[in-house]
């Protein structure tokens, strides 16, 4: 088990338990596991940031390995880059969509992708261990790197149908959620000549409009300007910019797993007997929408690194999460909402229907989530009480309980926060609302013991 790495990098509180010493002595760990240089350093919009990374290029340049700064951009963007630019690594500051106060890093591995779960653990052994690089025969310096935004946007523009798109003069809001995103979304809707309408289109690390995270109940701003400007689609993006949540014509914010299925359906219908790779709590339709265009389903672990690790020598296609995140294998094996955007863009110029249209014609799913405050010590307790309690489950993440396939709840432990977070999908809403209703308090009477 990682000590440090959780779901998605290393995160902690800024000056707490994510010190400025930890910084350092983990950043030589990270150096040490690339092994050489140049490595890319981006950052997210936390006031932390800018501090942070001047801790890991001098850390790095200690033990001999260059590096450049990108400065902010989004996590994907500095993916991307890693991968095109012929970097041996790359490390992104920043905490995703924790709050303000967090911060943190998420080390790339030379092919643009998160590095593995088995990759951390060889990290955090040259850390425990101070097993890093010394004396190194000469230091390493720090540059600029300037080409990454123009990198990144030129990459996406490859996969989609830039001219159809331009031709439809689609009107878009962007929420971007005072993120990293604010750099690259804009410059992108005008280089497919969308109108576009900006919410939080300032960077501000506390995150001052809506919070780092978008959830259908913090969206309300996007909902409506999407329907006073009579928009096509709306977007938000978390704070650096690697998931996105739809609200679809109509001002109807769209779950992350229902975006999914109707962007699996456009991209199988131009690449059928295909791979998808998706997590053991998204909905059961994306077996049936996979099985239309002959294509497969393999499930993994909640977590983007194993969706992207599996994606990768599987030469998966799609590989998506409930929460937002959506990955093309075409372009690159990681979350992207900026990649995820010209897919649905693509998805209604080809189309010529509303994307509420769209939705409409999906088979009909009810899922829901919700999160509960847990202590640490208390998730082996939890998990054990539901396990005694319940005949037929999975452990492979959590406990995923299943009634039928048509209806199952999962509880896991969240890997950034100390928090367990219960997932359910029924066969209607009223059947939703009762399983969620019975299982959320069950939760919080197991806790509270």
């Amino acid at each position: 088990m990682a000590k440090f790495f959780g779901t998605n990098g290393i995160r902690g509180v800024f000056s707490e338990d994510f010190t400025l010493e930890f910084v350092h002595d983990m950043t030589l760990a990270v150096g040490t596991y690339f092994e050489k240089g140049p490595v890319l350093i981006g950052y997210d919009g936390r006031e932390s940031s800018p501090i942070i990374c001047k801790v890991v290029s001098s850390a790095l340049n200690s033990i001999g390995i260059d590096c450049n700064v990108a400065g902010i951009i989004p996590t994907p963007c500095l993916e991307f880059a890693v991968k095109i630019l012929g970097y041996s690594g790359g490390i992104m500051i920043t905490a995703s969509h924790n709050p303000s106060q967090y911060n943190g890093i998420k080390p790339a591995a030379k092919d643009g992708v998160e590095i593995s779960r088995e990759d951390e653990l060889v990290i955090e052994d040259i850390y425990l261990k101070k097993s890093w690089i010394t004396n190194p025969s000469k230091w390493g310096t720090t540059g600029i790197e300037e080409r990454t935004i123009e990198t990144y946007l030129n990459g996406i523009l490859s996969h989609i149908d830039s001219k159809l798109i331009k031709s439809k003069k689609f009107r878009v809001v962007l929420d971007l959620g005072n993120g990293a995103q604010v750099v690259s979304a804009p410059d992108f809707c005008k280089k497919l000549q969308c109108e576009t309408f900006l919410v939080n289109e300032n960077i501000d690390g506390n995150f001052p409009g809506r919070g780092s995270e978008p959830t259908p109940q913090n969206l309300s701003i996007l909902s409506r300007t999407v329907t006073e400007n009579h928009a096509d689609v709306g977007i938000a993006f978390d704070g650096d910019g690697d998931r996105s949540i739809f609200c679809d014509n109509k001002g109807d914010i769209l779950t992350g797993d229902k975006s999914a299925l109707v962007l699996t359906q456009h991209i199988l219908k131009k690449n059928p007997n295909s791979l998808v790779v998706t997590c053991l709590n998204s909905g059961y339709n994306i077996e049936k929408i996979a099985e239309k265009f002959n294509s497969k389903v393999i499930r993994t672990k909640v977590g983007s690194v194993e969706v992207s690790r599996k994606m990768v020598p599987t030469d998966a296609l799609i590989g998506f999460e409930e929460n937002g995140g959506f990955m093309y294998g075409k372009h690159n094996q990681v979350r992207d909402g900026c990649m995820t955007l010209g897919l649905m863009l693509d998805l209604l110029a080809t189309s010529g229907k509303s994307l509420s249209d769209e939705i409409s014609l999906l088979p009909l799913s009810f899922i829901t989530k919700d999160k509960v405050p847990c202590p640490p010590e208390k998730v082996t307790e939890l998990i054990s009480s539901l396990k005694e309690e319940f005949p037929s489950f999975d452990v492979t993440d959590g406990i995923k309980i299943s009634i039928d396939p048509k209806n199952w709840v999962m509880v896991r432990p969240s890997g950034t926060e100390p928090i367990v977070r219960v997932y359910a999908e029924a066969e209607s809403q009223e059947k939703l609302d009762s399983l969620m209703s019975e299982y959320l308090k069950k939760v919080k009477t197991i806790i509270s013991r």
